[in-house]
């Protein structure tokens, strides 16, 4: 996978790539960062890219001209199948709000463009004419889009195969199973009087999943209870979360 990041803070990214999984990705050969200085496509002297807005208000808008040159220049050099298999992504807080559904689909396309958006925002014919996708990562507001394309891209490495050790760790991630995950431990058993539950020390395989399953149900009940509306649940799931008090229109 090809991943472009289109920013006028370019140097933003000198660090977070560098370090971790997302390095040890980019040295496999698995996925190809690079990163565009827009202002480099500015048509003036000044690197100009923002503006006042029509109609007046507040803050500078970005301009469509240098981002239209710097994503068709890329796009130039990509054949029709990869065409085919391309995303241009804005990050703005006017977005899709992320979740793990849609960082899996972006993770199977051969080539992602992301443009950071910044100051009040970036002008509307590039959200009506360019991208494919406009994207949030959370009903807040940042000072710019480079942090959100970090965790875009960071979200779409783990996914591609061959850049986590096994499949089976991603699947159990808290949001890709449907629940929360469930609470882990590791040694020591007993730590400041605080004791690793016994089920997990037992041995009983059949026990410690059902335990595991149990406190899935329990933690994402409260904190994410939004979860269990779609989420892929047995009939001893919903028996467990009516014992919990959870009621659902579809099983109540």
């Amino acid at each position: 996978m090809r991943i472009h990041i289109l920013t006028i803070f370019p140097d933003m990214f000198n660090g977070p790539f560098q370090h971790s999984i997302v390095q040890r990705a980019v040295n496999a050969g698995i996925i190809d960062i690079k990163i565009h200085d827009i202002r480099k496509y500015a048509s003036d002297k000044h690197n100009s890219v923002d503006d006042y807005q029509f109609g007046g208000g507040p803050g500078m808008i970005m301009m469509p001209q240098p981002i239209f040159d710097n994503v068709e220049g890329i796009l130039a050099e990509l054949t029709q199948l990869e065409l085919a298999s391309t995303r241009v992504i804005l990050t703005s807080p006017q977005g899709k709000l992320l979740n793990q559904k849609t960082v899996k689909l972006f993770s199977k396309q051969s080539n992602i463009v992301i443009i950071c958006g910044h100051y009040e925002g970036v002008d509307e014919r590039v959200r009506e004419h360019l991208i494919t996708d406009d994207v949030s990562i959370g009903d807040y507001v940042l000072t710019g889009g480079e942090i959100a394309a970090m965790v875009l891209t960071d979200a779409m490495t783990r996914l591609i195969p061959g850049v986590v050790g096994t499949e089976a760790s991603i699947e159990g991630d808290s949001i890709t199973s449907g629940l929360l995950q469930h609470p882990i431990f590791t040694r020591s058993n007993t730590f400041r009087d605080w004791n690793v539950p016994e089920v997990l020390l037992s041995g009983n395989h059949g026990k410690i999943e059902q335990w595991r399953r149990r406190q899935s149900l329990d933690r994402t009940l409260r904190n994410r209870p939004d979860l269990l509306v779609e989420a892929n649940l047995t009939e001893d799931d919903r028996a467990y979360l009516r014992s919990l008090g959870y009621r659902d229109a579809n099983y109540s």
